[in-house]
């Protein structure tokens, strides 16, 4: 699993009408990564946890993430991803 966010949302709550989006230190502050290792780490995961605008891009542009898929809080993007296996 990979649970990313940009820097700037870190730590911060967001809400808009019933939802609420908490981008905790505990889940999403580990290890301080670029975008580009973040990705190659999300190709490989088979769950990926996204908020921020640049971590969401990158993985849109990568196509690892579906742009409909998408949903913003309180103004701030946020995808959730799970990959299902294929059948051989």
């Amino acid at each position: 699993m990979v649970a990313a966010c940009d820097r700037n949302v870190l730590g911060k709550t967001f809400r808009e009408g019933k939802m609420k989006l908490e981008v905790a230190n505990r889940f999403y502050g580990g290890d301080l990564c670029g975008i580009e290792e973040t990705m190659q780490a999300l190709e490989v995961a088979e769950i990926g946890n996204l908020v921020g605008g640049k971590v969401i891009d990158a993985a849109v542009r990568r196509g690892l993430v579906d742009p409909d898929a998408i949903v913003t809080i309180g103004g701030v993007p946020h995808v959730q991803i799970i990959k299902i296996g294929r059948l051989h």
